[in-house]
């Protein structure tokens, strides 16, 4: 064994403490350093084709915790399906009491609406239109459509209506084809968020990001979508109505997760299996 001088080792000592305070924190984000990732959780099977995932992250300013529950559903043995209230004779109703009168095994919620539950942009309910307008303001980029069962997002301007049969506007559109698509005209305050995605394996993952004092960003969902660290890297991304309307509801066999919101809402999302 070679031995170093004195002095050279205090010296080598000295930087590599130097190098270890000033690199980046693990989980840090590169979009915004004063949030970081401290329990990135991981993928776990809840039932065949389907997984479970919670994420914590924690913001430094102001110092609040953001928990980030994921789902992710394989398209071999489920499929998704646009809900209305009005189908279970329902002003509105909240995602577990829509899981429960579909029988969908997951709901969240979906599109934007009015304060009489009338929807704000496109949508199409089992070949259905209720709203055919498709909206051309900055906030409803992106829409969210079911075609012989397959999901798709798609942007709003290259979206064909008569090629859906069921879809639901809203946005911003986050992620397209892999690509961080810009948010422009639109509030850029962090929020509770809904999400819908489709990952590199064509998997649809739902999510909410739920907190007491806040939320996140357009461009930290950006990165936390697609970071390579993180393993969700879903190829598109839809923003979905959030706030109090965040909500999302799973119930399989003796497991059972819920992100409750303060509103009832109008339309939802809900995955089926596919024998049903």
């Amino acid at each position: 064994m070679v031995r170093l001088p004195t002095a050279v080792a205090l010296f080598v000592l000295l930087a590599a403490s130097s190098i270890s305070v000033s690199s980046e924190a693990p989980g840090q984000l590169k979009q915004n350093p004063a949030l970081a990732v401290i329990d990135s959780g991981s993928w776990k099977a809840i039932q065949r084709g389907v997984e479970f995932r919670k994420m914590t992250l924690e913001r430094s300013e102001p110092s609040h915790s953001i928990d980030l529950k994921l789902l992710r559903f394989d398209k071999q043995w489920f499929a998704p399906r646009i809900l209305r209230s009005a189908q279970f004779q329902l002003k509105a109703a909240t995602a577990r009491t829509f899981a429960e009168k579909s029988g969908a095994i997951a709901t969240i919620n979906a599109n934007y609406f009015d304060t009489e539950g009338k929807p704000l942009a496109f949508l199409k309910v089992a070949n259905q239109a209720i709203n055919s307008r498709v909206a051309k303001t900055s906030l409803y980029t992106g829409i969210f459509s079911v075609k012989n069962q397959r999901p798709l997002i798609s942007h709003r301007d290259h979206f064909l209506p008569e090629q859906a049969d069921e879809g639901l506007q809203s946005g911003p559109l986050l992620l397209l084809h892999g690509t961080a698509q810009a948010v422009t005209g639109v509030s850029n305050r962090a929020s509770r968020r809904a999400l819908i995605g489709i990952d590199q394996e064509q998997r649809l993952v739902i999510a909410v990001a739920d907190s007491l004092l806040g939320g996140l960003h357009w461009p930290e969902l950006q990165e936390i979508f697609t970071a390579a660290p993180w393993q969700i890297q879903v190829t598109d991304l839809l923003n979905l109505d959030g706030g109090g309307s965040a909500q999302l509801y799973i119930k399989t066999g003796k497991f059972e997760e819920q992100v409750t919101g303060t509103a009832e809402v109008p339309v939802a999302i809900g995955l089926f299996n596919r024998a049903n």
